[in-house]
């Protein structure tokens, strides 16, 4: 009964679900989906060439839409048996959601929802796999995917350091730690909490964090850590 009391909080990057098919942005040629960030995911790339950037995100949508869960995405919803878990994301895909995990925290939006572009607090779900130029809100402005562009503020930061400072146990999967403001996360990790890392290149952890290292990628770290938790 007392692992119930205990709260996990899991910090995931895009190594998660690169184990579903999905791809990462950052590559060694610095480019996504053959884009380059400044022309996708920027608001300035939204002003210059809207058709792009929801050309781009739809074809991210359908590839989302088509991946599904993978083991990794699994053993976390496995956790909530004996803990609170809290998920935080970077990753704007649903599979967390569709593996069964509860509590699930986007930091940089969601790719299956769009926003009003004259209200951000007006957001609608995306039927398909489509946004188009013309699709508008009730309020009859043009609909933006439902993402946090580089550049913009990360609206849920200051709840998800909140969440974070309350873990017993702290799990970083797949994040390189490059994005910021996530990448400051791990420093609101309270002194006493466990703190675990799952990334076959776990080298970027600073070694003052007190981090135990699990130098594997997502879905053989968590079996392995699963195992150990339940």
């Amino acid at each position: 009964m007392q692992n119930k009391l205990k709260t996990i909080v899991v910090l995931t990057g895009s190594g998660i679900s690169a184990e579903s098919g999905i791809n990462t942005f950052r590559k060694s040629n610095g480019l996504w989906e053959e884009h380059r960030i400044e022309d996708v995911a920027t608001p300035e790339a939204w002003h210059r060439n809207p058709n792009l950037v929801l050309e781009f995100y739809n074809k991210r949508r359908k590839q989302i839409i088509e991946a599904i869960p993978n083991a990794a995405h699994l053993a976390l919803a496995e956790l909530e048996k004996k803990y609170k878990v809290v998920i935080i994301t970077q990753n704007v895909d649903d599979l967390h959601e569709r593996a069964g995990s509860s509590s699930v925290m986007h930091l940089h939006g969601e790719i299956k929802k769009s926003r009003s572009t004259f209200d951000s607090n007006l957001v609608y779900p995306i039927e398909g796999w489509e946004l188009k130029l013309g699709d508008t809100c009730e309020m009859g402005s043009q609909l933006r995917p439902h993402i946090v562009w580089f550049g913009e503020a990360v609206p849920t930061y200051s709840e998800a350091e909140h969440r974070v400072g309350q873990a017993d146990i702290f799990i970083l999967i797949g994040s390189s730690l490059n994005v910021y403001p996530a990448a400051g996360l791990i420093h609101a990790v309270k002194e006493q909490a466990s703190r675990i890392v799952i990334d076959p290149d776990a080298n970027i952890i600073d070694p003052t964090l007190g981090f135990r290292i699990i130098a594997e990628n997502a879905v053989a770290g968590m079996a392995k850590l699963l195992q150990e938790l339940v």
